[in-house]
């Protein structure tokens, strides 16, 4: 029967009879089409494979058990869930329940999967179970646009930024509320057990499993919240070390006061960046609303990286420690950050203390030159500017996943992400040439 036939009828507009062709989607279609010619080469998500497959993702290959000739499915290949990750996360989506989404929705990352399927469990787990090869790739990304010329060592900047937790406010509680509820899940998970054992009940096997499986984490999550809370006592004054009070969800998240001037728990997201090109160097994720202790640990993860350290380190007031200072001058590194306003206004703020060690006092004289307070605004308009952009591009105003840890995966994904955004900006600077194919990669 002819198509045109079956698929137009007759609506009533107006009171006049008109034949048209309406939608049926009853109907079977075939469509022809290759995913290679779906997507022009210069879209982006085809600069992102093509960027993928020059880096070496051996790392990610170790801990897959499915081998040639050996029982279960095929995995998926690492440089799919890596490319898409990449590709949604400067798309600004970081939920993998959105990115699942996308994947068989958006022509992009359909074209990315290239016909594998792949489920939110997939993604979710990938992002978060491979901290150390992400940290190792985001290394070797920062070293090859290093090698292309995109990494200059005048000058590095450093800023945190308070990224919103997973957990809620009403999580915190005292450590007697803790004890309690921990009581009350072992209670639960004995009864589950004992259930189990006894006769037979209306539950099947699997809603089971997701019961125990429930208990088991919420307990789990319990002992880490008390394990925590000798750690949030030694940070408050003796006088409210009593009403110290840990999130039961999200046990290493800390209240912290936010840029609104709110409090809210979060985790403080830490960024080392060159004033050159905007290429992050340095990724960390702590747990403390406060910067002064974390400038030193930068400054060595930034030699790690690099090899190398720049001339000059930019901080803000909250990071300025006398003993980082002397620590960075120590490693040849000048220090430029504000010093604080004397309590004595006839005094000269920049003039040395007589107590001073000579990297403190050349600090404070540095800082009254004219040079150093032009050089010292390259801070506000590089490191503040890739935090914003954090915020605005790649969707970080609040994370999903629980635990330092994995969110210090998702600032790595980030980061790993706004530096090859950097190096499609710079097409006539190529990373190296193309990697081999990962040794035991899946077919």
């Amino acid at each position: 029967m002819d198509r045109t036939q079956t698929s137009s009828s007759i609506a009533i507009i107006d009171g006049r009879a008109l034949r048209l062709r309406q939608a049926n989607r009853e109907d079977v279609i075939s469509v022809l089409a290759c995913l290679r010619d779906l997507l022009p080469p210069e879209h982006l998500a085809c600069r992102v494979w093509e960027m993928v497959e020059r880096l070496d993702l051996s790392e990610f290959y170790i801990d897959m058990v499915v081998e040639e000739g050996t029982p279960g499915a095929p995995a998926t290949d690492p440089r799919i869930l890596v490319a898409v990750w990449i590709y949604a996360t400067l798309q600004g989506e970081i939920s993998a329940r959105r990115v699942a989404t996308l994947c068989v929705e958006h022509l992009a990352c359909i074209w990315l999967c290239g016909g594998v399927t792949v489920n939110y469990h997939t993604l979710s787990d990938f992002r978060v179970d491979h901290e150390e090869a992400l940290d190792h790739l985001f290394t070797q990304v920062v070293q090859r646009l290093d090698e292309a010329g995109l990494v200059e060592f005048k000058a590095h900047a450093q800023d945190g930024m308070r990224v919103r937790a997973s957990a809620g406010a009403a999580s915190f509680h005292r450590q007697a509320t803790l004890e309690k509820a921990l009581t009350q899940a072992c209670a639960e998970q004995t009864a589950l057990h004992q259930s189990a054992t006894g006769e037979a009940s209306s539950c099947s096997t699997r809603e089971r499993a997701a019961q125990e499986r429930a208990v088991r984490e919420h307990i789990e999550r319990l002992e880490a919240a008390l394990t925590e809370l000798p750690a949030v006592r030694a940070a408050k004054p003796a006088a409210e070390r009593a009403e110290a009070r840990v999130s039961s969800t999200d046990p290493q998240a800390r209240v912290m006061k936010m840029a609104d001037g709110g409090f809210r728990p979060a985790y403080n997201w830490e960024f080392a960046v060159d004033t050159a090109c905007l290429v992050i160097t340095g990724v960390e994720v702590v747990n403390t609303g406060s910067d002064k202790a974390q400038a030193e640990p930068m400054l060595g993860q930034v030699n790690d990286r690099c090899g190398q350290l720049p001339e000059d380190w930019l901080m803000d007031g909250g990071f300025v420690t006398l003993a980082a200072i002397e620590a960075a001058e120590a490693r040849g590194v000048r220090v430029l950050a504000p010093v604080p306003e004397p309590k004595d206004e006839t005094r000269d703020r920049y003039a040395p203390l007589p107590g001073d060690a000579p990297a403190v006092a050349a600090w404070r004289e540095r800082m009254g030159t004219a040079e150093a307070k032009e050089t010292y605004k390259l801070r506000a308009a590089t490191v503040e500017c890739v935090n914003a952009q954090a915020r605005s591009s790649n969707g970080v105003y609040q994370v999903r996943v629980r635990g330092r840890a994995k969110v210090r995966c998702v600032a790595l994904w980030v980061a790993i992400a706004h530096n090859l955004r950097i190096w499609m900006r710079h097409p006539y600077q190529p990373l190296t040439t193309a990697v081999k194919e990962p040794a035991g990669a899946v077919g």
